[in-house]
């Protein structure tokens, strides 16, 4: 299973685009974050889950959302509302309450992939306004035969190898 997860592109609807099309045809599902700042009809969302984030006014997203994906369940939210940048400790309980596998989250801007007690927590980084690095990224998330590929990319396709990192997923 392959997932494209992205966030905080903060109204950049050619990026969307440019990425969405460049993967569509080989990724299971989309991922949208939160910070967009579109609204649900803007084609640069189509076929993606999106969530709300601190600078979306558009109503109609939520804040989390829960998706089951073959015997994968991904907890989705932008982050704000779980104190994302000065600890992960309240998003993983909700992580445990809801009983997701895989967490995707952004609002930090900093990208980043690590493994908390068997839940797989991940942040895209900021494909529009980074922080703590140059690179304007998003992830691919491949999920076969026992592990879990988090492949960072630069808005550009190209594979940031130095920030991808596997993982053993039971």
């Amino acid at each position: 299973m392959k997932v494209l997860i992205i966030s905080d592109s903060h109204g950049q609807t050619d990026v969307l685009h440019r990425v969405k099309e460049r993967h569509l045809t080989e990724v299971d599902a989309i991922i949208h974050c939160g910070d967009s700042e579109l609204m649900k009809d803007d084609l640069a969302l189509d076929r993606m889950i999106v969530v709300r984030g601190n600078c979306d006014f558009e109503t109609s997203f939520m804040n989390d959302h829960i998706e089951q994906m073959n015997d994968i369940k991904f907890f989705v939210t932008h982050g704000h509302l779980y104190s994302v940048k000065s600890t992960l400790m309240k998003l993983k309980y909700k992580a445990e309450e809801v009983n997701a596998n895989v967490v995707c989250f952004g609002h930090s801007h900093i990208a980043g992939a690590e493994m908390i007690d068997g839940i797989l927590f991940i942040n895209p980084g900021s494909i529009s306004l980074p922080r703590m690095r140059k690179e304007k990224t998003y992830v691919i998330l491949n999920i076969a035969k026992g592990q879990a590929n988090v492949d960072f990319y630069d808005e550009n396709g190209d594979l940031l190898t130095n920030m991808s990192t596997a993982f053993q997923y039971a």
